[in-house]
């Protein structure tokens, strides 16, 4: 839980263009990217069309699973958004799921959902675009009457804001609260006598199991649902957009 509150650490620096940083998200999301790439090749090594193999029946389930939550919550007719789904959806419970391993989850950087949501908004503005021209796009802030203005800017900002802030504040608070529960364990541990030196390192009894129990449900059960709940809002406001133009 190290470097929470504090915004992620800077791994190296590049000495390019007066020094670029690299931070801790960066590295992990690459690592991701080549985990993900990975277990692509594995799953996907000697597909068959009738699977036979465990590790083909794995990866049909899964594409067969996003297919239908496109299909179920766009129509079928934007069933080309399935790749684009299932990396948000892999990305997000990778990102999430690195902090079992003692990592800092990438969700846990508001940068990335904010990337991610800015995403999504460029496809909902590119639909609205489409649907109703520039000129209709803008038009549109001033409906149903021109006061409504500020209040239409202020919606339309809103939408990735929102997206972002729901994912960042339910994995960073997940964090924020197993690390507080885990420093009060430490210290009724002292108070109760149930903390041990040994070698210079200290143990603390109570920090045994209920801190496991906590990011069992912050980083395991709470970062999948994250990760649905925001690849369903992308589809949501992407398929609402795009229905303004049939």
């Amino acid at each position: 839980m190290d470097g929470i509150g504090q915004g992620a650490k800077v791994a190296f620096t590049l000495p390019i263009f007066g020094g670029i940083e690299i931070t801790e998200t960066i590295v992990i999301g690459w690592a991701i990217i080549v985990a993900v790439l990975l277990i692509c090749l594995f799953l996907t090594k000697g597909l068959a069309k009738i699977p036979t193999k465990k590790r083909q029946i794995v990866a049909e389930m899964f594409v067969g699973f996003v297919n239908n939550m496109v299909e179920s919550t766009m129509g079928k007719k934007w069933k080309h958004y399935a790749p684009y789904i299932a990396t948000l959806l892999v990305y997000a419970i990778f990102g999430a799921l690195v902090s079992l391993l003692g990592l800092r989850s990438m969700t846990a950087d508001f940068n990335v959902p904010l990337t991610w949501a800015l995403m999504t908004f460029i496809l909902i503005t590119y639909y609205k675009i489409r649907s109703g021209g520039v000129l209709g796009y803008f038009k549109g802030f001033t409906s149903p009457v021109f006061v409504m203005l500020p209040l239409n800017l202020l919606s339309e900002v809103a939408t990735p804001l929102s997206m972002a802030f729901r994912m960042f504040g339910n994995i960073s608070g997940g964090a924020v609260i197993t690390a507080l529960v885990y420093g009060a364990l430490a210290a009724v541990s002292r108070l109760a006598h149930l903390a041990f030196q040994f070698s210079g390192l200290e143990f603390n009894a109570l920090q045994l199991f209920i801190p496991a129990v906590l990011s069992i449900y912050f980083d395991l059960f709470s970062g999948c649902i994250q990760a649905y709940i925001f690849a369903t809002l992308t589809m949501v406001y992407v398929s609402s957009a795009a229905e303004q133009e049939q």
